[in-house]
């Protein structure tokens, strides 16, 4: 198998393999029914554009293979609204995370990249991953096949001299660089203001001209749902702390809806934090690949029965996690009916409504498969059911939340496309009845300087990350016990050490030895420093650090990320785009700048990296100076928007490091601003 792996990969496009040449066009593009699919997208392009796509397409291709090849990728167009190249997608290897030595690269450092782009496309992790997405509906690796195979040629003869150039998908070359600089620089949807919108997405990922990334789909670093369990868990605790006002959710009911993705997490966080979980998933694949690795406990497709589970495990006080194979709004017109006595206390939302009308939102009314047909056969049908719906969907929320449930906007853009709907989502003074997740509740752990680090074991072994847990919790113990540590400060410490000690026994690895901790800039430095001292000694193999773009600094969006930043400047995407050139001269191994992610394209600005931690001693220091600015750069941000935790957090770090120096606001007196005449 390593055999076979290296040679494919050091081939690029396989153009000259019989295994790839030989099968007919009706064969190679006939979807494999053993994995979930996209949905077909509308044709959105006019008789000249299909041309430029397919043109677009072909330029992958010598120039001898274009008639064998043309009418294939023009069926691939018109079945499918999108061209995959199907016929290039490689079925000699499974497509998963290998240990980082079978790797045919020159770059230790591309080798890491290469584990990391198979690990965002492998069948457990991957929504869609024939389609190369890995969540979110529509959040990409490449745009095709053909792209993933030169990519891997690419990386398998990279130097550590020079730099790759993603584009949306497309390796632009190998670019002459310095060991100092990125490996690869990544840009995903990088679109002219004006033109991004999301009709101008669906045109020109037709044309495979641009990409939606989401976040850590195009940049190469998710590591399965576990990226965001943490996150959610964090977000149902401290949702039951600021609105029930406890700190154990035992007994009390979480009702939701999404299994496919990143909202497949939600299950097992809200398990962890001992609720008790109903979710709505209209997909019985998903619920079934949730089920089988064991982050769903039960499911139903009858409501009665979901309401008699969930009431039983809140009398036993025992933390499940109960599927409804059905379409959300149904659950929660149920909950609303005063025949209903049960009332759930928390509620919240993760359809994919980034993308509501390309299968990011499955309207009641119609089935799964209904709306897979009618959302690429009559496009402009199905937006209208889908807004039907979701007015639907808010009203039966405001009934719940009428009888004492407290809900919240998860990020997912359900506040924005509601009132895009039409729906009963605003108060009288034009503002939303609901608040978002991070202006709410995790707002306040941004500013702290907490956010979603990870690391991945590119040995593939078990043990290392073992080592890296105990590792990661011993550093995050002695911050805990820091003498004089604020409380604000202190809480965050010991949830998280908490959830690293019990990670492990949790069952979150989904793909590669991956592992996320909410950390702040001390502890990520600290515990990166750490690991690249394990490296040298040989007591683990080389790690990949990374975070979510969902961060204190990497994403700028008015609805999630920066819906706490209250002095106007929430729509303002410098801190994202500053952190993407500021970890790239740091010492990322690679960087990436996307359009769009989580609330949608045109409607946020996020970044990330990935570094290997090699054993090198230079490394630790890049690391350290890194991962201070990737944090520091956000919580400035905060600071000067008026927030009194990063106020606090940027001037301990100032103090911490003597070569920074960060602008801090002087507040103007509310009366004298209330006494002036304009």
């Amino acid at each position: 198998m390593e055999a076979v792996l290296r040679r494919l990969l050091v081939g690029g496009i396989p153009l000259e393999d019989e295994e790839f040449m030989t099968p007919p066009t009706s064969v190679v593009i006939a979807r494999d029914p053993s994995v979930p699919h996209a949905p077909i997208k509308a044709q959105v392009l006019t008789m000249p554009e299909k041309r430029q796509a397919l043109r677009n397409a072909l330029r992958y291709i010598p120039k001898q293979y274009h008639a064998k090849l043309a009418p294939e990728f023009a069926t691939e167009l018109a079945t499918y609204g999108h061209i995959y190249m199907y016929r290039f997608r490689p079925k000699a290897y499974p497509m998963k995370a290998y240990p980082i030595s079978f790797y045919p690269a020159s770059s230790k450092h591309a080798a890491a990249i290469m584990l990391m782009i198979m690990n965002n496309l492998d069948p457990a992790v991957a929504q869609y991953p024939h389609e190369l997405v890995t969540y979110g509906g529509n959040g990409s690796v490449f745009s095709h096949w053909g792209q993933y195979n030169l990519v891997m040629q690419y990386l398998s003869t990279l130097t550590d001299e020079q730099t790759l150039v993603m584009c949306s998908g497309h390796p632009q070359g190998l670019f002459p660089s310095s060991p100092n600089a990125p490996r690869v620089v990544v840009t995903n949807g990088m679109v002219i203001p004006n033109y991004s919108s999301k009709e101008e997405y669906e045109r020109m990922y037709a044309l495979g001209v641009s990409m939606y990334g989401q976040m850590t789909a195009g940049s190469y670093a998710y590591i399965g749902p576990q990226g965001i369990v943490h996150g959610t868990t964090l977000t149902i605790l401290n949702a039951g702390r600021k609105y029930l006002h406890c700190n154990v959710l035992s007994g009390k009911v979480f009702v939701t809806s999404g299994l496919g993705g990143m909202s497949g997490a939600q299950g097992k966080a809200a398990r962890i934090a001992g609720a008790v979980a109903i979710i709505a998933e209209v997909s019985q694949s998903a619920i079934t690949k949730r089920h089988n690795q064991g982050w769903v406990d039960v499911a139903f497709d009858d409501l009665a029965k979901v309401v008699q589970a969930a009431n039983q495990a809140r009398t036993e006080r025992r933390a499940i996690a109960i599927a409804y194979h059905g379409n959300v709004v149904d659950l929660w017109e149920f909950l609303a009916r005063e025949d209903t006595p049960f009332i759930p206390e928390l509620g919240s939302d993760q359809t994919s409504l980034h993308c509501p009308f390309q299968g990011g939102y499955y309207p009641v009314g119609l089935t799964y498969e209904e709306s897979n047909t009618m959302m690429g056969a009559e496009p402009a049908k199905f937006k209208q059911i889908v807004q039907a719906s979701l007015c639907r969907h808010v009203a039966a929320v405001n009934a719940v939340c009428a009888k004492g449930m407290r809900f919240w906007d998860y990020g997912n853009s359900f506040l924005l496309e509601s009132k895009r709907a039409g729906a009963d989502i605003l108060k009288a003074d034009g503002t939303f009845k609901y608040p978002s997740y991070v202006q709410d509740i995790m707002g306040d752990i941004f500013s702290l300087g907490f956010g979603p680090f990870r690391w991945v074991c590119t040995s593939g072994l078990p043990s290392d990350l073992d080592t890296t847990d105990a590792i990661a919790a011993d550093v995050i113990k002695t911050l805990s016990e820091t003498p004089g540590l604020p409380d604000s400060l202190k809480l965050q410490y010991d949830d998280n050490y908490l959830w690293i000690t019990q990670a492990k026994a949790n069952g979150l690895v989904v793909g590669s030895q991956a592992r996320i901790l909410y950390c702040d800039a001390v502890g990520r430095s600290t515990i990166a420093q750490a690991f690249n001292a394990a490296v040298s000694s040989g007591k683990i193999g080389p790690v990949v650090i990374s975070r979510d773009h969902h961060d204190v600094s990497g994403t700028d969006s008015p609805f999630r990320e920066t819906s706490n930043i209250t002095d106007g400047s929430m729509f303002c995407a410098d801190m994202a785009v500053q952190n993407f050139v500021g970890d790239a001269f740091r010492g990322a191994t690679w960087v990436s700048l996307h359009n769009g992610g989580g609330v949608g394209w045109g409607e946020v600005i996020n970044g990330g990296f990935g570094m290997l931690l090699d054993g090198a001693p230079a490394t630790s220091s890049r690391a350290a100076a890194m991962l201070s600015w990737d944090v520091d750069n956000g919580v400035a941000r905060r600071s000067w928007s008026g927030h009194p935790y990063a106020q606090m957090v940027i001037q301990n770090e100032m103090n911490r490091q003597p070569n920074l120096t960060v602008t801090m606001p002087v507040a103007a007196d509310d009366d004298l601003i209330l006494s002036q005449t304009f």
